[in-house]
């Protein structure tokens, strides 16, 4: 019988973290000025956790407010660079 393991992680989109801008200017060259909290400066990230087999199955922009998650920023007219991401791949072994 197959078997999982899950990961859960926060993602900030954030132009500034480190290697994006280099990223974003290679992949995207004729975008001049990208927004700072453009989704596609999570990709660098999402490629990392791709290349260890982890496998995106679920991603949900969420409102971060004094340590309580709101899973429906829009509703709310709010908007958000944190994502809620939820990731699985299979284990190797069945010791875990």
């Amino acid at each position: 019988m197959e078997q999982w393991e899950y990961l859960t992680e926060l993602l900030y989109a954030n132009l500034e973290s480190q290697g994006v801008k280099e990223f974003m200017q290679k992949s995207f060259p004729d975008w001049k000025k990208p927004p700072k909290y453009t989704p596609e400066t999570l990709i660098p990230r999402l490629d990392r956790l791709g290349r260890q087999g982890w496998e995106l199955v679920h991603m949900q922009p969420i409102a971060v407010v004094d340590d309580d998650l709101i899973l429906h920023p829009g509703e709310y007219g709010q908007k958000s660079c944190v994502y809620f991401a939820v990731f699985n791949r299979r284990l190797t072994t069945t010791s875990a």
